[in-house]
């Protein structure tokens, strides 16, 4: 019996089946990605959508959050805009041209009629905004570009193109950074200076400012600038626009101070001359050890008397004493009888040194444990050296024991006389460490014009010119004209003092000797006034 084979199950797909279920699969593929894709395309036009209206938003809020910082940071700008944008609104703009001129003409009135007050309570105001808005906003950028005090961005690398004719190399322009730039946080303008305070950028110290001192007044057009620390990273950029004391100084006037009784005077303010922001010149006399260098003709004498002048009814009652060295013989020796004590040579300058330094030596044993500064009576007086010329005696006159001796002397009184009422006051040509080794001692440094800019550093300490001290270009048509520094004054202060003419030295002397003599007050002196001196010719001091 025959039966029928069974066909083979692993016989293969045709063609045509293969094909058929391959387009199947791709369709089903293509589907699918088609439905995915729809999908993403509905998720992703979702996000960004949303990240518009995110990015909107918040550039809106950022706006706002700017414009309101700008506007509370500049108030004065913004309330005038708003002023003037509602009044045009309301009432036409010929109404306010008519309102801004009448006011002009209120403001103009009132400048001529009392400049003080219109300076006091609206010309500084407007001085100060025009200066900002159209001085300093628009031209400081390019004075600190030029001056060097901008950051560099150092990260551009130069690119070099090389073609078959030549081989160029191009550096990156550089635009600087409104973080590589100072910004000007506000402008004081007063009479005389405008005070310019900036901001400092990472990368930059106080100390870069000081040393462009000189480039930033010859950038704004100005003889003086001066760099002024606030903190840590603000700095005052002040710039002298007027000079104000070009001006001779009115010494104080004797008859106004007959009436004065010496305890109404105040030894911690005396009346010396003015400074260059128009003010007066007040310093202590009690205590303050000062250094006072300047070249012949300076005007070393006018810083010599005009506080002598200022505290003369103190000396009339006995309750100041001046004690007098002079080298030369001249200068003091036409106010002989002013002081209480009087020396000339090396010997007799030691000697008076000596006493002073063993009355000293008395009230600190007299004082002792029951106070720390001794108070100024007639039993213990201020005792005021005025050493002119101290360099003479400390470097070039007379034996070199008798120099050790007398700057020993000087130390002593410096290092220990300000709570016990002693005071020295030292006049010098040559500031040298050779000249005058005990300048360190002294906390008040003035430094009148000076032949040489290193003079400078001497009598004030290092970096006083780089801060603005330009003492050597002092001119010899300003006597008495000097910084000063030291004992509370961060920043050399320029002042100059009153001038104080032969007749009112004189006047002096009557004033001290003449009205009601006291035999405990009279003179003492060291060495007696030679009889027979010529008179000096008339002038003042200089």
């Amino acid at each position: 019996m025959i039966t029928a084979a069974a066909p083979s199950a692993d016989v293969p797909l045709s063609v045509n089946q293969i094909l058929a279920v391959g387009g199947a699969l791709l369709a089903v593929a293509v589907y699918l990605l088609y439905k995915i894709g729809h999908y993403l395309a509905k998720v992703l036009e979702a996000l960004a959508t949303a990240a518009v209206v995110f990015i909107a938003l918040w550039f809106a809020a950022k706006g706002l959050v700017l414009a309101a910082v700008w506007a509370v940071r500049h108030w004065r700008t913004t309330t005038t805009v708003t002023v003037v944008s509602a009044w045009c609104w309301w009432w036409g703009w010929l109404s306010l041209l008519l309102t801004l001129t009448a006011v002009a003409a209120v403001l103009w009135v009132w400048r001529i009629a009392s400049l003080p007050s219109f300076d006091r309570w609206a010309g500084r105001h407007l001085r100060s905004w025009w200066q900002r808005w159209l001085v300093y906003a628009p031209r400081m950028p390019r004075w600190l570009r030029s001056c060097g005090l901008t950051v560099p961005d150092r990260t551009g690398a130069t690119v070099i193109q090389v073609n078959p004719l030549r081989r160029t190399a191009t550096a990156p322009r550089e635009r600087p950074r409104r973080d590589q730039l100072p910004r000007i946080l506000s402008v004081r303008s007063g009479p005389s200076w405008d005070e310019v305070k900036v901001r400092l950028v990472p990368g930059q110290t106080p100390e870069d400012f000081d040393t462009a001192a000189r480039a930033l007044a010859v950038a704004r057009g100005v003889n003086r600038c001066q760099v002024r620390e606030l903190a840590p990273n603000v700095v005052s950029i002040d710039y002298q626009r007027r000079n104000l004391l070009d001006a001779t100084v009115t010494a104080p006037d004797l008859n106004a101070m007959a009436g004065l009784s010496g305890d109404a005077i105040d030894l911690d303010r005396v009346l010396s001359g003015a400074t260059e922001y128009g003010t007066e010149w007040r310093q202590s006399i009690r205590g303050s050890h000062t250094l006072i260098g300047g070249a012949t003709g300076a005007g070393k004498g006018s810083l010599m008397w005009a506080p002598l002048l200022s505290i003369a009814p103190a000396i009339r009652d006995g309750l100041v004493r001046v004690n007098g060295i002079d080298p030369k013989g001249m200068e003091l020796a036409y106010g002989r009888d002013v002081f209480h004590r009087y020396a000339v040579t090396s010997r007799d300058a030691l000697a008076l040194l000596d006493d002073l330094v063993e009355q000293m030596e008395t009230r600190k044993r007299e004082h002792a444990g029951t106070t720390r500064l001794v108070p100024i009576t007639r039993d213990t007086p201020l005792e005021i050296v005025e050493f002119d010329e101290i360099g003479a005696l400390l470097r070039y006159v007379g034996d070199r024991k008798t120099r050790e001796a007398i700057t020993e002397r000087i130390a002593l009184l410096t290092t220990q006389g300000r709570a016990l009422g002693y005071t020295v006051r030292g006049y010098v040509q040559e500031p040298t460490k050779d000249t005058v080794p005990v300048r360190e001692l002294f906390p008040r440094r003035i430094c009148l014009r000076v032949a040489s800019k290193s003079h400078v550093g001497m009598v004030l300490g290092d970096q006083a010119y780089d801060r603005g001290a330009w003492a050597n270009r002092i001119g010899e048509s300003e006597p008495g004209v000097g910084y000063l520094f030291g004992e509370g004054v961060r920043e050399p202060l320029r002042v100059r003092a009153a001038w104080v003419s032969d007749e009112a030295i004189k006047e002096l002397e009557r004033f001290l000797t003449n009205p009601a003599p006291d035999p405990a007050r009279l003179p003492a002196p060291v060495l007696p006034f030679r009889p027979g001196t010529p008179v000096l010719p008339a002038g003042g001091a200089a």
